[in-house]
């Protein structure tokens, strides 16, 4: 499938896509950064964009009039197409703030299952600011993860740790300077069957417990060296700092806006690789139905995803293919701009 844009309203760019190119079930990942109610127009001025203000100046480069139940109707529908849409693997990270995401949390809960629900993820967006008001500094919003059935494609994502952290967790030293830590070869949960409660140089596992592999596993790595006695006999798995690929990512992402943004819902490209690498594949179709301008299609693209965008905002739709642009070679010549606003 060639990638392509649609400059439209999305819901017709959607039913476009339902009923002229054959996606239904066919999208494996779904990031949009919808407005967020804030009844206002957002600029572009001389180039630069207005991400907190709006300037009676500026180019509109999209308009949020939208509040209350208007906008959360707005919302739900998108969402029942978006659910049409997507592959039984797939997944849907919905980027919204602090004041109207619970409800949106809410109608997603409604779409796609409470039972789908995977993460309310906190993204650090910005320095903390002077704001003189009653109430704290916000710095944050908020990312939305759910998947449309129980196996979405997920490709664990790590974190590397700092020095400080290597420092904390892994405290021990080998003859050879390496750093490591310990941990037990057993796990909760007695079995019956199998090798896991098998005699490991005459123990059992403890109690209530089994041995985390086979007991020719425990073997080969008691000879390699691996396995650590206690003074009483006990043993334990040496796991070492260098050989640890990082730790597992949390709900808190620190991808701060870009400083001089070129549309004013533009996103950090870290955020989006980040998204599109954990939850799709090589040859994924990635699908931004709000694309604004263009950050999840360039990620797509850099990660070897198919993509769609969708946009209203012909400024969204010419910044994007300007952000596609740089990533060079005949990206854009061979991406079809569909232009249905008049449908």
């Amino acid at each position: 499938m060639k990638n392509f844009l649609i400059k439209a309203d999305n819901l017709i760019g959607m039913n476009y896509l339902l009923e002229h190119k054959n996606l239904k079930g066919k999208v494996d990942l779904v990031y949009i950064d919808p407005p967020f109610a804030t009844n206002a127009n957002f600029t572009i001025t001389g180039g630069r964009a207005s991400t907190i203000s709006n300037s009676r100046r500026g180019a509109i480069a999209y308009s949020d009039k939208l509040t209350g139940h208007e906008f959360l109707d707005f919302i739900r529908q998108r969402l029942i197409l978006l659910r049409e849409l997507m592959s039984d693997q797939g997944s849907i990270y919905l980027h919204i703030d602090y004041k109207i995401g619970h409800y949106i949390k809410i109608i997603m809960d409604e779409v796609f299952g409470m039972e789908n629900f995977r993460n309310d993820i906190a993204r650090v967006k910005c320095n903390p600011k002077n704001f003189q008001r009653v109430g704290y500094g916000n710095i944050k919003d908020l990312i939305l993860f759910y998947s449309k059935d129980k196996n979405p494609i997920w490709n664990e994502p790590k974190q590397k740790y700092t020095e400080k952290e290597i420092e904390k967790l892994f405290l021990k030293i080998d003859g050879q300077g390496r750093r490591y830590s310990t941990v037990p070869i057993h796990a909760p949960g007695e079995t019956t069957k199998g090798d896991s409660n098998k005699p490991f140089k005459g123990l059992r596992p403890p109690p209530g417990r089994h041995w985390r592999t086979d007991v020719a596993t425990l073997e080969r790595w008691d000879k390699e060296g691996l396995i650590e006695w206690s003074s009483t006999g006990n043993p334990r798995k040496r796991i070492f700092a260098d050989e640890q690929v990082g730790k597992r990512v949390q709900d808190i992402w620190e991808y701060k806006d870009p400083p001089y943004p070129t549309y004013p819902t533009e996103k950090n490209l870290d955020l989006l690789d980040r998204i599109v690498r954990t939850s799709s594949n090589e040859g994924s179709i990635v699908l931004d139905c709000f694309c604004g301008a263009g950050t999840t299609l360039k990620a797509a693209q850099l990660c070897k995803r198919g993509w769609i965008g969708i946009d209203q905002s012909e400024v969204a739709i010419q910044v994007t293919r300007e952000n596609l642009a740089s990533l060079g070679g005949d990206l854009l010549a061979t991406t079809p701009v569909y232009e249905f606003l008049d449908l």
